[in-house]
């Protein structure tokens, strides 16, 4: 997802997103916990977009403040 997709999204959407994502990642630990999966990178892919995500959140709240 990029970050001109990320900037358009609601705040409602990016919280839920946000959650899902969250979600996805443990879920992906998991299963690469208990038998390796054949793409690990995509555990560092989905913490950067969630870090892209919250990094939105937070610049919403401040310029809301």
């Amino acid at each position: 997802m990029e970050n001109s997709v990320i900037r358009e999204l609601s705040t409602e959407e990016l919280n839920s997103r946000v959650l899902e994502e969250k979600h996805g990642l443990v879920k992906l630990e998991m299963a690469h916990a208990v038998s390796p999966i054949e793409n690990p990178l995509l555990i560092r892919a989905k913490r950067r977009l969630i870090a892209r995500l919250m990094t939105e959140q937070t610049n919403r709240t401040k310029d809301a403040n």
